[in-house]
């Protein structure tokens, strides 16, 4: 990609963030407006509530006092129960309006309300009493006395009044509601807009790399077939140069087994001269000790003896050394058998082989319950099992119970081996290097030449996996073998 395609990228990817912010602001926006539409309809229902309760109120107080004038004029039970109904509801229509009111000049208006009704309410019940008690004289006067007569104009015209306030509000109300409801059309115009842009603008964006990708998959297409056709070549070649490799090292350690053979020969031959010679000068030595130099005595009694036990030594590390790359080179010619391989049965095997290693050390080996299986080589996968198997038993520490244990699990087309074991570790600068030829790590108390994991590894690339190491000092290490499912077969030209 060049400079020109990166600037294009970083400007749309700029514009589509700011695009983005902006919706979300916009729905932010719309969220408080809908927020204060809602306000605003509360407060609408909270003025029809109070103009109701006001409405509610006059209704019942004329109600009381048109069954309070019926009383008077026909003494029924009938008008008494109405005015017992009518009084009470009253009552609780002007309880409900002073819990509904919030204006204050309205909160005036009530207190004024109040006093008034509680005069009306007094004239009322005082007109009723003597109603029943039949002194309908008084109580007509009662009932015609200007006092309670102007109370219930007054009662009246603050009614009015309240009522005629409370529209003025509503009015108010209503219209700030259209004030917030065109706000928040305008928000949702100006949100439909930014989404039909940002929608634009990203299909566009993605017309335009789909072409790119495109392209650039063309390119791939072209690229990858010639790499396959590069890989297969280098295939070739590594593996005509791994023959060689193989070929060579067959022959060289094969020529080498002949002057080894002679210097192992000849080294026992100068064994049997100096031992004669030995008891030859410790003969002579006993008959005149003057005759023998310290130095003779001392290369018959020690410089002799321990230069041929160093030549002996040598020869036999040398010997063991080329078998090893002997059978390395067998090995890595030999022909692969792929067959499938119940894993638990093969690992109860290669276990079976160390159970008097195992008893020695103190050891046990857990293996897990169901281990999957594959499709490979028998003798190569025996060989890698017995090689992490042999090495987790070799070093163990002393210190304590050794526990080692084999688990495995499928990761797609692969399945990882895992050989655990609680030995003495392995320093995490040497993970990669006890897998090179001839090299170890730590104390070098156990025998061996450093060939097994070198061994090891390169069986597991010849079967298609790899082999790694995970462990620190003191607490024991994990060897992971990875491994397909099925071997594919290895890839042969010439």
């Amino acid at each position: 990609m060049n400079l020109t395609d990166r600037t294009f990228s970083r400007l749309v990817l700029s514009a589509m963030t700011i695009g983005f912010a902006a919706l979300i602001a916009a729905g932010a926006m719309a969220i408080w407006t809908v927020s204060r539409n809602q306000d605003h309809a509360q407060l609408i229902k909270h003025a029809y509530q109070v103009n109701a309760t006001i409405g509610s109120y006059q209704i019942q107080l004329e109600r009381a006092e048109t069954a309070r004038r019926g009383y008077l004029l026909v003494q029924s039970a009938l008008f008494e129960r109405e005015y017992d109904a009518a009084t009470q509801a009253s009552g609780a229509a002007l309880d409900r309006l002073k819990a509904l009111i919030r204006d204050p000049r309205q909160q005036q208006r009530y207190a004024r309300l109040r006093a008034l009704t509680q005069v009306e309410v007094a004239a009322m019940r005082v007109s009723m009493a003597l109603a029943q008690s039949g002194d309908l004289g008084r109580a007509q006067a009662v009932f015609d006395d200007e006092q309670s007569v102007s109370a219930l104009l007054n009662i009246r015209a603050l009614s009015e009044e309240m009522t005629i306030a409370q529209n003025a509000l509503l009015t108010q109300r209503t219209l700030n509601e259209r004030a917030s409801l065109f706000q928040l059309y305008l928000v949702l115009a100006g949100s439909g807009l930014l989404l039909l842009l940002v929608a634009l603008g990203s299909g566009w964006a993605v017309r335009r790399y789909i072409g790119s990708l495109a392209s650039s998959r063309d390119e791939l297409g072209d690229a990858n077939a010639n790499l396959e056709n590069a890989v297969d070549e280098r295939t070739a070649d590594l593996q005509r140069a791994n023959d060689e490799i193989q070929r060579f090292a067959y022959i060289i350690s094969h020529d080498l087994r002949a002057p080894l053979v002679n210097i192992m020969g000849f080294t026992a031959e100068l064994e049997g001269a100096t031992k004669l010679l030995g008891d030859h000068v410790e003969q002579v030595h006993s008959r005149a000790p003057a005759d023998v130099p310290e130095s003779v005595l001392l290369a018959a009694r020690e410089d002799l003896p321990e230069a041929t036990e160093f030549i002996r030594s040598s020869a036999q590390k040398m010997d063991r050394l080329i078998n090893a790359i002997l059978r390395l080179a067998r090995e890595g010619r030999r022909s692969l058998n792929p067959e499938r391989l119940p894993m638990n049965a093969l690992v109860k095997t290669v276990t079976d082989s160390l159970e008097h290693r195992l008893g020695e050390r103190g050891a046990t080996v857990k293996v897990q319950a169901h281990l999957p299986d594959i499709v490979n080589d028998r003798v190569a996968v025996e060989q890698l099992f017995s090689n992490l198997l042999e090495n987790a038993v070799k070093y163990l520490d002393p210190e304590r119970a050794g526990r080692i244990a084999v688990r495995g699990a499928q990761r797609g087309d692969r399945i990882v081996f895992e050989v655990v074991d609680n030995g003495r570790g392995i320093d995490p600068r040497d993970h990669q290097r006890i897998f090179d030829l001839f090299r170890r790590s730590g104390p070098q108390d156990q025998a061996g030449e450093g060939i097994g994991l070198a061994h090891a590894r390169a069986l597991a690339y010849r079967l298609g996996g790899t082999i790694a190491c995970t462990s620190k000092l003191g607490e024991g290490a994990t060897f992971s073998l990875n491994l397909p499912v099925t071997y594919a077969g290895e890839r042969i030209e010439s």
